[in-house]
């Protein structure tokens, strides 16, 4: 089957030569674990469901009632495996999965995926690599959290080269990578990374939306019509970058407006936050409806984070109509245009931050208008669309794999399936 390059491809072109297919999603997180990159695999899995193919999930047990999903009806594969998993420091709440090659090799023995799709670089991504590559089956990644950035944040800079070296192996030796901003792609271009492809990510602009704003929610903050809510959205930890939110919001309190901070999410940074900033409303985790209604109750959105590979939050907060302060950087410097949709400081410049800090709530009027063309640029993240990229990632490698020498004896999948 001859595929299109991806330069160019429209989804709509790419529709009426879909067929279903049967794919292997292993991942190290999944909800109800609360980060972006649960977040959205849910999403693209839900959306691979939605368009007909058979997903089987892989991903380690949460807890001891942790059941996963039941079989789907007629047989089809909607199925979730559940392998083991340890809490992982300082993020007790979330599990990385334990080595597991042996049982994915039987598992996929048994019955075969036409391909796997590795969400996370961890021991249970390693083992699922592994397997993959002993069964011939085709493979693509995501590249999703950068866990090489994170090491200065927590005392091991000299971790950094290593980890890099590993996710360049890990992620070079699958039919492709993708990752969601161009400037991304060139960064890890750059380090040694090969076959990497963009694909952006969506949101739900239906539940993320300016129509959720609750007075009720803004009177349990204590704030009027007349004050300015500034929102941050985002795990309370040392690599994002919290002591520049600090400083920006203290820079805005000294513009004498009556204003709020609001922040949403936990972390080991909370207490010492708390103690930094007394006046802010700490709203904890938030999910669904009620986070949305979170976003929609604020007047402007600070996202001051510099290790994001996208950073799901800016366009959330974007969909729901806010004006979004960050920095020009991953999805903040892909959908944002300074000054009309929301204000960008350059590249890890925290004295630019500061100084337009001020900006995002002196002026009230041009701030909703930031909000609404933010709303406008969101309403063109349909996540059914990013779907359809991913599945044309997936015909991509099926095609190069039915063209590698090997092809009869070491994919067959396709072929062979029952």
């Amino acid at each position: 089957m001859e595929v299109e390059p991806l330069a160019g491809l429209r989804v709509d072109d790419y529709l009426p030569q879909r067929r279903s297919l049967r794919v292997a999603v292993v991942t190290e997180t999944f909800p109800p674990e609360v980060n972006g990159v649960a977040a959205t695999i849910a999403r693209v899995v839900d959306g691979l469901r939605q368009r007909q193919h058979e997903v089987q999930l892989v991903r380690p047990r949460q807890d001891a009632v942790d059941a996963g999903w039941a079989a789907a009806p007629g047989g089809q594969w909607h199925t979730e495996v559940l392998m083991r998993g340890l809490p992982i420091p300082r993020y007790p709440q979330l599990k990385m999965g334990m080595p597991s090659k042996r049982a994915l090799l039987a598992l996929w023995t048994r019955r075969r995926p036409d391909l796997v799709h590795l969400v996370t670089e961890g021991p249970l991504g390693w083992s699922a690599l592994g397997a993959a590559l002993k069964l011939g089956l085709p493979v693509v990644s995501d590249f999703r959290t950068n866990f090489h950035a994170y090491s200065r944040h927590y005392g091991a800079a000299w971790l950094h080269q290593p980890i890099m070296a590993y996710l360049r192996r890990f992620h070079n030796r699958t039919a492709c990578t993708m990752v969601p901003t161009e400037a991304l792609r060139q960064q890890l271009a750059d380090a040694g990374f090969r076959r990497l492809e963009v694909v952006a990510r969506g949101v739900d602009s239906r539940l993320f939306s300016p129509a959720r704003r609750s007075e009720t929610l803004r009177a349990h903050w204590g704030v009027g019509p007349d004050t300015t809510v500034v929102l941050c959205v985002g795990r309370l930890a040392p690599e994002k970058n919290l002591a520049s939110l600090v400083a920006a919001w203290r820079a805005m309190a000294a513009s004498g407006q009556p204003l709020k901070l609001v922040l949403v999410g936990d972390g080991p940074a909370r207490a010492a936050l708390q103690q930094q900033l007394p006046e802010a409303v700490f709203a904890g985790l938030r999910h669904g409806e009620d986070l949305a209604a979170h976003y929609a109750s604020a007047d402007a959105f600070v996202f001051p984070s510099l290790t994001e590979t996208f950073g799901n939050v800016v366009p959330e907060a974007m969909a729901s109509g806010l004006a979004v302060l960050a920095f020009d950087y991953a999805a903040a410097a892909q959908l944002i245009r300074h000054g009309q949709s929301g204000l960008l400081a350059p590249m890890d410049d925290a004295a630019a931050l500061l100084r337009l800090a001020p900006e995002l709530v002196r002026q009230r009027d041009a701030v909703r208008a930031m909000g609404l063309a933010a709303r406008e640029v969101a309403l063109r993240l349909d996540w059914e669309r990013v779907v359809g990229l991913i599945e044309a990632q997936y015909e991509q490698a099926l095609h190069a794999a039915v063209q590698t020498p090997a092809a009869g004896t070491r994919w067959s999948a396709l072929a062979a399936r029952p």
